[in-house]
């Protein structure tokens, strides 16, 4: 069974979305379980057994058939401005949280999955980050999500740290949302054009969460092997090296498309320094996707290919 912390949240969602169509049982947390708390995790972990079990829309109250083998972390101080302000509580959730929930994870026997980010490195790379690359996050929020993954690697070592980036999807504010708004109110909006990356779909992203643990689930009921998938560092994001101006022209020619934009809107490029923030931002954070591509067998989607899926769905409400 996977206990999913964060369930709440924009990927969390989608994560429990995919563990209830692969018929993967699983419990759900978030704000009712302090992940800063030892006492709050354990206490979770150790009543699983009588915890209501969450399939779908469905609950089903009462004791579960399975013990708790798998933990996915999808919780996180995400904020990248506001951790300039709030170092205190972004690494009271980025590192003490990760490494009380690693504790509880290694108590109880199960494997871990925890997310990561791209802002663990400093942007100062002209080609695509490898997961053995040094990391040098610019700002507190880099930093506690660095600080976050070696609690994990000096907890346990039955752990997958999956480093994404740019990520939105269908439960949450995001990129897409926002710019969409903006779209259908202004005439013109300004994105800078010296920041690249690559968005991620939570869906794909949570498809890979899946993935990962039913090939492992099937290695060790098949061939007695512990994982299929080697532990350790990973980077997952959707193909493709842009800038969040070329995200945002995207996403206008796709919402005129669908009719997600009902009006016209021009989409100029611009510098970063035109919108100065808090937190400096990494100037290149491409990952390279090669190691999860080639072990795990997967084909990642384009992020193009993923922003019309997104877009044209019955489920994309703009907030």
């Amino acid at each position: 069974m996977v206990w999913l912390i964060g369930s709440q949240g924009m990927l969390g969602k989608e994560v429990s979305r995919c563990l209830t169509l692969n018929k993967i049982q699983w419990v759900g947390s978030d704000r009712d379980v302090d992940i800063t708390n030892p006492s709050q995790l354990d206490s979770f972990a150790e009543s699983h057994d009588s915890t209501s079990t969450q399939t779908g829309n469905a609950v089903t109250l009462g004791k579960t058939s399975e013990k708790i083998t798998w933990v996915v972390n999808c919780s996180g101080y995400t904020n990248v401005n506001k951790a300039e302000e709030e170092p205190e509580q972004a690494a009271a959730i980025n590192e003490i949280g990760v490494r009380n929930i690693t504790r509880t994870t290694r108590r109880i026997g199960a494997k871990l999955i925890h997310i990561s980010t791209d802002y663990v490195f400093d942007g100062t790379s002209n080609v695509p980050y490898s997961e053995e690359d040094k990391k040098n996050p610019l700002g507190i929020y880099g930093k506690t999500k660095s600080d976050g993954e070696n609690a994990i690697q000096k907890e346990m070592t039955q752990y997958y740290i999956l480093r994404t980036a740019w990520l939105y999807g269908f439960d949450g504010k995001n990129f897409v949302y926002t710019m969409t708004n903006a779209m259908n109110a202004k005439s013109e909006v300004k994105v800078v054009n010296d920041q690249k990356g690559s968005p991620t779909f939570a869906s794909d992203l949570a498809s890979v969460i899946c993935k990962i643990i039913e090939s492992s689930d099937k290695a060790r009921h098949l061939f007695g092997k512990n994982s299929a998938l080697p532990y350790g560092i990973y980077n997952y994001t959707n193909s493709g090296e842009i800038s969040w101006y070329d995200f945002a022209s995207k996403i206008y020619e796709i919402g005129r498309k669908y009719n997600r934009i009902t009006q016209e809107c021009k989409v100029s490029p611009c510098n970063s320094d035109e919108f100065p923030s808090p937190a400096k931002r990494p100037a290149y954070s491409v990952l390279s996707k090669n190691k999860i591509q080639n072990l795990l067998r997967i084909k990642i989607p384009s992020w193009e290919e993923s922003l019309e899926k997104f877009m044209k769905s019955e489920r994309f409400e703009i907030k």
